[in-house]
């Protein structure tokens, strides 16, 4: 299924992803390329598809946005052409662009959570603190 939407273009490819059905959202336009996956659990109906894209749509969280090299190289040298891409398959990564968007979204998604869990840390260790002070405040007053 796909959309398009001033230049942008925006496809869900629903897949069969071991044990769970998962929909993969691909939004791109001329420079730009953004996804987001979300897990579906059983089979999901057509309708249960078309209810996710009215009403999750507005929730989807995209991963950041992956520039597209859309720029072709006009009569080049066909053995450099090939070595080229020599050695760009042997460099290649970890799985397809929309793979590698999501583990960047992935990354994103554990440094925000890193970043909150030390601040709570914080807090906690500061609350501590202060009932600690409080505590030999008591005892000095004998009571």
């Amino acid at each position: 299924m796909s959309l398009k939407k001033n230049m942008e273009t925006i496809m869900l490819k629903v897949l069969f992803e071991e044990p769970f059905w998962i929909g993969v959202f691909e939004r791109f336009d001329n420079r730009k390329y953004e996804v987001c996956k979300i897990t579906f659990g059983a089979e999901p109906k057509d309708f249960e598809v078309y209810e996710c894209i009215l009403h999750k749509w507005q929730e989807l969280r995209f991963s950041p946005a992956i520039l597209n090299k859309s720029e072709r190289a006009k009569n080049k040298n066909p053995k450099r052409l090939q070595r080229e891409i020599r050695n760009s398959l042997h460099n290649i990564g970890i799985g397809t662009k929309a793979q590698q968007a999501l583990k960047l979204q992935h990354e994103q998604f554990k440094k925000e959570r890193k970043i909150k869990s030390k601040e709570i840390k914080e807090v906690e260790k500061e609350r501590q603190y202060v009932l600690r002070q409080e505590k030999k405040k008591e005892k000095h007053k004998g009571r």
